[in-house]
């Protein structure tokens, strides 16, 4: 049976997610682990289903868990009480605007984080950088510049080693946004091809130790991806006005 203690009647959702998180701590509960039923979690708080609900609700809402019709809850993200859950909510358009406003905060993200990983990586990171380096460039050659996959994974890499884990979360929470600077944006076919030697030179760097180097050349890298952007943009401007 689940050790979770009765609650008092004042902020009882807030209550709710304490004593979850705690539960969730306790059993070692994983992401993709199945928290308990609302009716258990109702009895055993003695709170209503509708308060559990909409404790539940708000974690939904911060992409912590996932509810499953005729399946249940089911946990995304690791929880803890002390951990603090910021719901992150950006534009989702294909334009230009959109496409810029991601890249201006990837271009800060992925400057900071190659310059940390150069300052913090020991060999087993750098060994692990340097596989996701060859198998993204393995896939380039092979697919003819498709390689979002494993260009993702390089990058994620380095987020990982840069020994601060916000730079990953905030990445993940924005996977989808990322991914479509891989889905040629503004109809640019050979969108991202001008980035791809800096991935090795970012690298290089990295293992030189080099902190304001790997962050000069994660800089060039996403100022190709912003030319690339502008090519796309006037080249659809200039369709529009024939």
């Amino acid at each position: 049976m689940f050790d979770l203690p009765p609650l008092q009647a004042t902020a009882r959702d807030d209550a709710v997610l304490n004593v979850l998180a705690d539960f969730v701590m306790q059993e070692d509960l994983k992401p993709g682990d199945r928290l308990p039923t609302e009716r258990v979690l109702s009895e055993r708080l003695k709170v209503s289903r509708t308060t559990v609900r909409e404790a539940l609700t708000r974690w939904e809402g911060l992409g912590l868990v996932e509810r499953r019709q005729g399946s249940g809850t089911y946990l995304k993200a690791a929880v803890s009480r002390d951990m603090l859950h910021l719901p992150l909510t950006f534009a989702s358009g294909n334009d230009f605007g959109s496409l810029m406003h991601t890249l201006e905060i990837r271009r800060g993200l992925e400057a900071e984080a190659a310059a940390l990983c150069a300052l913090r990586a020991g060999p087993a990171e750098l060994e692990l950088i340097r596989q996701k380096l060859e198998t993204m460039e393995e896939a380039f050659h092979a697919r003819a510049g498709m390689s979002s996959d494993e260009d993702w994974d390089f990058h994620q890499a380095i987020y990982r080693v840069s020994g601060n884990p916000l730079f990953e979360q905030i990445i993940s929470a924005m996977h989808e946004l990322f991914h479509r600077f891989w889905e040629h944006p503004l109809g640019v076919r050979d969108f991202g091809h001008a980035s791809f030697p800096y991935h090795r030179t970012i690298y290089e760097r990295i293992a030189a130790r080099d902190a304001e180097g790997a962050r000069s050349e994660a800089l060039k890298l996403i100022a190709t991806v912003e030319a690339d952007l502008r090519r796309g943009d006037a080249n659809l401007k200039r369709a529009g006005n024939r």
